[in-house]
């Protein structure tokens, strides 16, 4: 399964693929293989444990390179970068979470549209259709007295 949830191809290589050893996510982060190890400790970078030692991903190496880049050029200290990744992750999963309420929501109001026009279908299908005469009462001179509570005749 991948991270949304799908299952895939066991042959099939994404960016979430753990494939590089240490060495060579080193080599292609442009850091040294201590360092990596010392991301690791400090939760910065988890890289997949196998029988072999830690494979890295292409999104791994990403984050590397980012880790990298605020701390050298940005001048931000390992804690702040590791807060900095728990936010950003925070924010993905909220994104996913709207984007999967919002398909809910949409469903749902499909569904309320779809029942409302079954109704309103029933509805008209159960009006009377009799004919009913009609008289124009402007040309009579009759006059009509109601009284409440009485029957129609008295």
């Amino acid at each position: 399964m991948d991270r949304d949830g799908r299952r895939r191809n066991p042959y099939e290589l994404t960016e979430d693929t753990p494939v590089y050893v240490i060495s060579v996510a080193a080599q292609l982060s442009g850091l040294h293989p201590q360092t990596l190890r010392q991301y690791d400790r400090l939760g910065l970078v988890s890289p997949d444990r196998t029988a072999g030692g830690r494979r890295y991903s292409a999104r791994d190496i990403e984050l590397l390179r980012q880790v990298q880049q605020l701390s050298q050029n940005e001048g931000i200290n390992l804690a702040g970068i590791k807060r900095i990744i728990e936010l950003e992750n925070q924010v993905t999963a909220l994104q996913q979470r709207v984007a999967e309420l919002s398909a809910a929501v949409d469903g749902a109001a499909a569904q309320m549209r779809q029942r409302e026009a079954q109704v309103e279908a029933q509805v008209h299908a159960s009006y009377r259709r009799d004919l009913v005469r009609y008289e124009d009462v402007r040309h009579t001179s009759a006059l009509v007295v109601w009284r409440p509570g009485r029957p129609a005749g008295e």
